[in-house]
């Protein structure tokens, strides 16, 4: 099985919900990150799937999406429409979104699964594909995989895969556990290990059956209460409302490591999670790397800047003059005025309006 060839036996799980909360106020609820074109024409989420079209054929490619974003989902993807897309009544995080797909996605049980975010940069497409098939080729022992990205320094954001000391099989390395977004002095201590410790990106791959066994055995509570929900006819409504708020790393990836099952393939293919204005500046910047760091997107004007983002979307002209390590985003209703190193915080202004109840900006 090459990256390029057509494999039956592979098949994806694209998880496109998630807010997008600190991108906002360019992603909002109605139409969230990984539906917006944020570096070219096609969404992030077209983007995903071009990304994998040289593995699998449309009819292999499922998507999770909340509800109300199938729409978009179709209108994006309209190769997708029909049993192809899971809607989720509302977000309950990834591991209910995992447990659902596992359990309502008929494949034989030794298919692999390959779960992708919808949201994420690749830059080396052809490096993520061969990533991928030797990810697939170590998942056919029924080991959990996950593809590991070389980490570029200290960054608190990610969540970390450390490896043991075992050699490598096939590209594929043992992971001992994986340590969810440390502060900076551990995000340091985690790169000197002699092991091996990489960024986990939330890319999985795994055997339909390795991985509902793996369910059970460590995150019952979640599989279970959809299996008997489903088997009794009940809507995802009334299952969803059971089922604990846990992402699929922390319910499965994390106990299933220490338990020795888990497998990581680093994958140098040029990956952002693109997940705040920080990391979308930096992606832009480095396209044009003559311009003293000052990017713009929109109608937009500056001078003597350095470190600026502009994105403008509200059909106003923006004019910076002598900023430095700034983020400024204009759309029709709202404008943002941020510092670059408070770039993470945006959740937090989404967060105080849900509080407020002022829901038209969100």
């Amino acid at each position: 099985m090459t990256a390029e060839t057509n494999a039956r036996s592979l098949y994806a799980v694209i998880l496109a919900g998630g807010g997008g909360t600190r991108l906002w106020p360019l992603s909002r609820r109605a139409r969230p990150k990984p539906f917006l074109p944020l570096l070219g024409e096609q969404s992030l989420f077209q983007l995903t799937l071009a990304r994998i079209a040289p593995l699998m054929a449309a009819e292999d490619i499922h998507v999770v999406a909340d509800q109300r974003h199938l729409p978009l989902v179709t209108q994006q993807a309209p190769q997708l429409i029909g049993r192809k897309l899971l809607g989720e009544p509302f977000g309950r995080n990834t591991a209910a979104a995992v447990a659902l797909a596992a359990l309502i996605v008929e494949r034989p049980g030794s298919d692999v699964m390959v779960l992708l975010p919808a949201d994420h940069w690749i830059a080396d497409e052809r490096a993520f594909r061969n990533a991928l098939t030797a990810a697939a080729r170590a998942a056919h022992d029924g080991s959990l995989v996950t593809l590991g990205i070389p980490p570029g320094g200290p960054e608190t954001g990610y969540g970390y895969i450390v490896g043991t000391s075992d050699g490598a099989t096939a590209g594929a390395r043992s992971v001992e556990r994986f340590v969810e977004k440390p502060e900076r002095e551990r995000a340091t201590e985690l790169l000197a290990s002699p092991n091996g410790a990489w960024w986990n990106a939330g890319i999985f791959i795994w055997r339909r059956d390795a991985l509902l066994a793996a369910l059970e055995r460590h995150a019952p509570a979640i599989v279970g209460a959809i299996k008997r929900g489903l088997d009794n006819g009940q809507s995802l409504n009334t299952i969803y409302k059971s089922l604990p708020d846990v992402s699929i790393d922390r319910a499965l990836l994390e106990p299933a490591s220490l338990k020795g099952e888990v497998k990581v393939v680093p994958a140098d293919i040029g990956w952002s999670d693109l997940g705040s204005w920080n990391a979308l500046h930096a992606e832009l910047a480095r396209r044009q790397p003559a311009q003293a760091g000052v990017v713009a997107v929109g109608h937009a004007e500056d001078l003597g800047s350095r470190d600026v983002l502009v994105h403008s979307s509200g059909g106003r002209l923006v004019v910076t003059v002598g900023l430095a390590d700034t983020i400024v985003v204009d759309t029709p209703d709202v404008v943002l005025v941020c510092a670059a190193d408070r770039a993470q915080e945006v959740r937090a202004i989404v967060d105080r309006l849900a509080q407020a109840k002022e829901t038209e900006y969100l």
